[in-house]
């Protein structure tokens, strides 16, 4: 099992259609299962990218 390493959160926010009438949405995190160091960690695709540089 791969342990999470991201302290990151969803985000919410609110579908607004033509009616104007608010609904809540999430939009969930990008989470991948990489290998750091011969162990697997779950990390957000903008960390692995600022991990690569």
């Amino acid at each position: 099992m791969a342990k999470n390493v991201s302290n990151r959160k969803n985000m919410v926010g609110n579908n607004r259609p033509f009616s104007l009438k608010a609904t809540k949405k999430t939009q969930k995190v990008n989470l991948q299962t990489i290998k750091v160091d011969g162990k697997k960690v779950r990390m957000t695709a903008k960390e692995i990218r600022s991990l690569e540089k």
